[in-house]
C-alpha cells in the first residue's frame, strides 16, 4: 500500500494518484506500457497516460447524466431521506468526471438514478395509502351519522 503524503489515505501500490484527494503519489511506479511507443528513460519518471475516453467521441463526459434535478424534486416532493442520498450521489458525478474517474462517475450516476426511482415509488405509495385512508375515513364518518 502507498500512503498519500497529502491526505494520508492508503492507495494501491500501482496507483499514480490518490483515490481520495487525487494528488500525485510519489512512491507509485508507473507500469510499463503494453503497446505504443517505446518506453525510454525519459518517460520513466512521468505518470502513465490517462485511460482513453469511452466510445462516443471526445465528449464522453457529457454522456454521464448526474440526475441532480430529479434528485432535488424527489427530495422535495416524495421521500426526503432517500432524496438526500440521491442528491449526494448526483453531486459526486461531476466531481468524479473532473478528476478523470469515468467508472466512478458512472457508478454514482447509476446510484443517483436508483435512489430517485425508489424515492418516487415510496412517495407514490404513501400518497395512495393516504388517499385510501382518507376515503375510508370519510366513508366511516358518514356511515356513523
Amino acid at each position: 500500500m502507498v500512503i498519500c503524503q497529502s491526505c494520508g489515505a492508503q492507495n494501491e501500490p500501482n496507483a499514480a494518484t490518490c483515490s481520495r484527494c487525487f494528488a500525485p503519489l510519489t512512491n507509485a511506479a508507473p507500469a510499463p506500457p503494453s503497446s505504443g511507443p517505446a518506453y525510454s528513460s525519459a518517460t520513466a519518471g512521468a505518470l502513465p497516460p490517462p485511460p482513453p475516453l469511452p466510445a462516443g467521441g471526445s465528449g464522453g463526459a457529457q454522456a454521464v447524466p448526474n440526475y441532480l434535478v430529479q434528485s432535488i424534486l424527489t427530495t422535495v416532493l416524495c421521500c426526503l431521506p432517500l432524496g438526500i442520498v440521491a442528491i449526494i450521489f448526483s453531486a459526486q458525478v461531476n466531481t468524479k468526471l473532473a478528476a478523470g474517474d469515468y467508472a466512478g462517475a458512472l457508478e454514482s450516476s447509476r446510484k443517483a438514478k436508483m435512489f430517485c426511482w425508489i424515492a418516487l415509488g415510496l412517495g407514490i405509495a404513501a400518497s395512495v395509502i393516504g388517499l385510501l385512508l382518507g376515503v375510508f375515513g370519510a366513508i366511516m364518518g358518514s356511515a356513523g351519522r
